[in-house]
Parts: C-alpha cells; structure tokens; sequence
C-alpha cells in the first residue's frame, strides 16, 4: 500500500492543512502550577514580574493585558434609575438582571350601568319593531 500524496487528496475531495503552531512559552508572560496543597498558581516566567513594588505592577499589566479587554465597573451608580426589563415579563425573572418589570397597563374598566341601560335600550327597540 502507498501513501497518497497531495494531488492524491485532492481528488477525493480532500485537502490538507497547515498546522498552526502554538506561541512559546517564552513568549507567555508565565503558566499555571499547583502549590503543594494542590491549589492552583500562577507562576511568572520573569523575575521583574515577581517583583512587589511598582514597577513589578506595571509590568505585570503590561505582560497580561489585552487590547480586546477593558476593566467595567460592576457597581451601578445608586442614583441612576432602575433600567426596565422588557423580556422580564415574556422569558421570565433573573434575579440578577431583573430590572424593572413593567406589566402591561390594565384595560380600562367598562361602566356596567352604562351596558345595562343600552341592553334595555335594545330589548324595548326589538320589542316594539316586534309589535
């Protein structure tokens, strides 16, 4: 048996990929380990990055940072109003994105005296058509 080749895989309908081949370690700024308790830790690659004074911070934020990535506040403003939740109602209630679930305001009401009168009303006008 011999090993196809890749105009071979091409005409199956085949086709043949280029690996990718991951970064380096030296390039990561350093990798994950386990203490001897077990409990995961992050050790740095670079002693700079050890380090507990300023510089040590802003190189690890440097060495960590992501240009796709931001820092958001989680707190909201207290002073900022309650935001509606229109989906609230239709999908059902989060706790933790509830906001304001506003109903649908209510029908308004019907005056029952006023039907009662106008079905009287009709009752005498087929009555009297009736005669």
């Amino acid at each position: 048996m011999r090993a196809l080749n890749e105009d071979d895989l091409r005409k199956l309908g085949l086709r043949l990929r280029p690996r990718s081949i991951a970064k380096k370690q030296e390039d990561k700024p350093g990798h994950i380990a386990f203490d001897d308790r077990g409990n995961a830790v992050y050790e740095w690659s670079d002693q700079r990055l050890e380090e507990d004074s300023d510089d040590g911070e802003r190189a690890r934020r440097r060495a960590l940072s992501h240009p796709g990535l931001s820092i958001v506040e989680d707190d909201p403003n207290p002073n900022e109003p309650i935001r509606t939740n229109p989906k609230g109602l239709r999908i059902g209630y989060n706790p933790y994105e509830s906001g304001l679930l506003k109903k649908k305001g209510s029908k308004t009401k019907r005056d029952l005296r006023e039907l009662s009168k106008w079905i009287e009303m009709r009752k005498k006008a087929d009555g009297n058509s009736g005669q």
